[in-house]
């Protein structure tokens, strides 16, 4: 569902460009590109969900675009360290978008996989479990915050769910994501021919999904709030 606002729609293009040039700067290791092409990505994402929100003031925008702040700060924080503390600033920053996230997205909690079709809870659960399982023996003292990671991005992953569909699968794609770093940090042996590609692949497509699935929510009417000349319902 794109957005209907013209300068929405050329930001969002913008937002595929910036994406498609990242992803030939990771594909080809111009590492010297990969960094300002990657630190764009966010605020013009973010300037899509302002210019498109109906109501940008809204508890659902203001959560998300701060979500996706706190996704910038981990995107370049980890730029000004090395080693283990480039990465724990990458996960700090992360976790407390993800987060955000949940917090944005628990108010629609009686539209997701918590309450319909709980079924689909079981992949959710086992995408983290068995990420935890195969990571465990290579965290070492990083198992702690990889593991409370997880659980929060599996949270937030469920409880976009209950906001749209798109948003839905940009969750879903945040732990594939996320999965994949997880597992070339802490496997060894474990690399994918172009990792860098795949991540920010799903990375990308995860946050844009998210951005859109909150533009469609916001674009619906409450379906809670009372219809205007409507006679109050009786009290049980």
């Amino acid at each position: 569902m794109l957005p209907r606002r013209p300068l929405a729609r050329a930001l969002l293009a913008l937002y595929a460009a910036l994406s498609a040039v990242h992803l030939v700067v990771q594909w080809y290791g111009a590492d010297g590109w990969s960094r300002p092409t990657q630190a764009l990505l966010m605020p013009v994402l973010a300037a899509v969900l302002l210019a498109e929100a109906p109501r940008p003031g809204a508890r659902l925008a203001v959560l998300a675009a701060t979500a996706l702040g706190l996704s910038w700060l981990g995107d370049t924080a980890p730029a000004l360290a090395s080693g283990d503390t480039a990465f724990l600033l990458m996960v700090g920053f992360f976790l407390v978008a993800q987060v955000v996230y949940a917090v944005a997205f628990a108010p629609l909690r009686s539209d997701s996989v918590l309450h319909r079709r709980r079924v689909l809870l079981v992949p959710y659960a086992g995408a983290v479990g068995a990420l935890t399982l195969v990571c465990a023996p290579g965290a070492g003292d990083l198992l702690v915050p990889v593991l409370l990671y997880g659980l929060c991005l599996g949270a937030a992953a469920v409880l976009a769910t209950g906001v749209h569909p798109l948003a839905g699968a940009g969750g879903a794609l945040f732990l594939v994501s996320d999965g994949l770093i997880a597992l070339g940090a802490f496997v060894p042996g474990f690399g994918l021919p172009g990792d860098g590609f795949w991540v920010m692949l799903t990375y990308t497509a995860a946050q844009a999904l998210l951005v859109l699935g909150v533009l469609a929510r916001l674009r619906t009417p409450d379906r809670t709030a009372p219809v205007p000349g409507a006679a109050p319902a009786d009290s049980a």
